[in-house]
């Protein structure tokens, strides 16, 4: 019998609801400050959760709240590359 894994439950940083960590977008700042998507979940540096939803990048956005919660300013790119991943799982 083989046993069946937990998922690890993770928080969004905008709604603060926990969800599956794999149903989350991971964004990383690592030690020299580069921010970046991490799409496997295992990179090196400190991380923050965003739900997959237009609403909760939107709140995102106006809040700051990734930027406050890595302690470093947001490239606009990684805005549109969260929208771009939303946008590919909604098809």
């Amino acid at each position: 019998m083989s046993k069946k894994r937990k998922t690890p439950l993770r928080k969004c940083v905008v709604t603060q609801e926990m969800f599956p960590k794999d149903t989350l977008i991971r964004i990383v700042r690592t030690k020299e400050g580069d921010v970046f998507v991490d799409p496997t979940g295992k990179k090196n540096g400190r991380g923050a959760y965003i739900s997959k939803s237009k609403e909760a990048l939107k709140k995102a956005q106006e809040t700051e709240v990734l930027a406050s919660h890595l302690h470093a300013n947001i490239d606009p790119t990684i805005y549109e590359q969260i929208r771009d991943i939303i946008e590919r799982e909604a098809l």
